[in-house]
């Protein structure tokens, strides 16, 4: 299977997952019954409602544009509206030819009472949850809107050295992290085990040094510099790893610059590295840092036939 391949089963399955999502909060949320919340209101109509009460006087066009909504079906939610009482039509100040929609003593009293119902909703999921569960749904919410909206704001990092409960993370981000995308099993996964195991037992501080990278806190990221085993003046570079959510931040430059930097900074002559040739986002940080490709050879690991390539970089 191609990289290509990889890509659209990993999209297919996304898919799935995002539809899944899409049933499930539509019938957890009620959305699907003929009144929303129990009321008399559609969705449609709630979400027309609420731009009634929470837009200065809007005109038709304003609500189609504000809910991407098409025309014909707000102006028929409108006239409902108008017929039932609950909105009224007067011409714009700005421009006569203009008309403007505001609710009635009795539209206010609607939403009021809608409004009022989706609080309660809002409050008994909220309320069931615990804080830590709250606060981590919140903002994934946030994110959620954020991302979909297209709005999301440059996110800083940081990179630290590693602590205690790291290395756990790094084995299961990576080895869950390559499943996912490339499809490779449990093979993978032992190697980072042992990687990280060897790293912790003969850890030297003066020469070898793990960076763990967070955003707002969380992790979502991670590298290795480590003493060749045979060779005093090399460095390895092991384990570049960027989550999917931290991905577009620079990152994997930033953790390669780190470890270029502190290698030059002890004295290494070279850092070299061992990677897979379908990695392609990992090349392109690579050759940006200088590193070269020297060596390529096919093999059987992780479940998959791969092509290994060794890279190098000189420091002097």
């Amino acid at each position: 299977m191609g990289q290509a391949d990889v890509f659209s089963e990993s999209l297919t399955n996304d898919m799935a997952v995002f539809r899944r999502f899409n049933r499930m909060y539509t019938q957890y949320l009620g959305t699907l019954n003929e009144g929303l919340l129990e009321s008399e209101f559609s969705l449609a109509e709630a979400r027309v409602l609420y731009e009634l009460a929470n837009r200065e006087a809007p005109r038709a066009s304003d609500l189609v544009d504000g809910l991407v909504m098409d025309a014909g079906y707000v102006s028929r939610i409108v006239g409902k509206f108008e017929r039932e009482g609950l909105l009224k039509r007067k011409a714009s100040v700005e421009d006569a030819r203009s008309v403007e929609l505001m609710l009635t003593a009795k539209g206010r009293a609607a939403f009021k009472k809608l409004n009022a119902r989706s609080d309660k909703q809002a409050r008994g999921v909220l309320e069931a949850l615990t804080p830590t569960s709250r606060k981590a749904l919140v903002g994934c919410m946030v994110k959620m809107k954020a991302m979909l909206e297209k709005k999301e704001k440059p996110r800083a990092f940081v990179l630290r050295p590693h602590r205690i409960g790291d290395m756990g993370w790094v084995v299961q981000s990576e080895s869950v992290g390559y499943a996912e995308q490339f499809g490779w099993d449990g093979g993978f996964e032992a190697l980072v085990a042992q990687i990280v195991s060897e790293f912790l037992a003969k850890f030297d501080p003066v020469r070898e040094l793990c960076w763990i990278a967070e955003v707002e806190g969380h992790r979502v990221g991670h590298i290795f510099l480590v003493k060749h085993p045979s060779e005093l003046d090399t460095a390895k570079l092991r384990l570049l790893f960027v989550e999917t959510s931290a991905r577009g931040l620079g990152l994997g430059d930033a953790l390669v610059q780190e470890c270029i930097r502190f290698a030059r900074g002890v004295g290494y002559k070279k850092v070299v590295l061992w990677t897979q040739s379908i990695l392609g986002a990992a090349h392109r940080i690579y050759g940006k840092a200088g590193f070269r490709l020297v060596k390529e050879e096919p093999h059987h690991s992780f479940g998959k036939d791969l092509i290994g390539q060794e890279w190098e970089l000189d420091l002097v």
